[in-house]
Formats: structure tokens, sequence, C-alpha cells
């Protein structure tokens, strides 16, 4: 189970770590701009309010880290030996789900129930 599993891990969790470094960035912009800009942002008809877009932003960052966690998670059960086991019912995870969702706790029917 492991030939693989390790390198997408690793491919997924560097591309997380990057996106949380340009989630954070993007973050410190809004939040900076919302000091500089002195208008009534809440009431302009051009488009999204800073308010939203910080919102937003902070959304995808803890979606993020939020991944980087279940990445982390997943490398650990690959050492311990437990990666590719459905957590719910004990049995193997296809390994094409896998390669879709390298960090997935469940097979697609357990996954299905939830």
């Amino acid at each position: 189970m492991e030939y693989g599993a390790r390198e997408r891990l690793n491919a997924a969790r560097v591309d997380t770590v990057g996106q949380i470094a340009a989630l954070t960035a993007d973050l410190h912009g809004v939040m900076a701009a919302a000091y500089v800009v002195a208008t009534d942002d809440e009431h302009d008809p051009e488009g999204a309010t800073i308010a939203f877009e910080r919102a937003q932003v902070a959304a995808l960052l803890d979606q993020a880290r939020q991944r980087l966690a279940d990445l982390d998670d997943a490398l650990a059960r690959l050492d311990q030996g437990s990666y590719g086991t459905c957590a719910g019912c004990g049995r193997p995870i296809d390994p094409e789900r896998l390669v879709a969702r390298p960090a997935a706790r469940t097979c697609i029917t357990c996954a299905a129930r939830r």
C-alpha cells in the first residue's frame, strides 16, 4: 500500500503548506487594506466588502489548515501500517479513492453514510 502513497501525501502536503502561506499573506493584505482605507465599505456598491473578503480568506485558510492536519494524520497512519484501511468498516479503501483523496480515512461506502 505504501508504494506511491508517501509521495502523493508529501506532494499534497507541500502544496497545502504553500496554499497556507499564500492565504496567510492574502489575509494580512486584506487586514492591512482595512486599516489603510478609511471608507465605509459596507455600503460600497462596487463589490465585496473588506469584511467579506477577510471572512472568505479566513475560511479558505481554515480549510487548508484542516487539510494539512488530515495529511499529517494520513502520514502517521502510513507509518503505523493502517493507511488504506477504512476507519468505519475496516475494509481496504479503494486505491483509486486514495489517489483522488490521499488523506481519506474511509471507503466510499462509509463516507456516503456520513
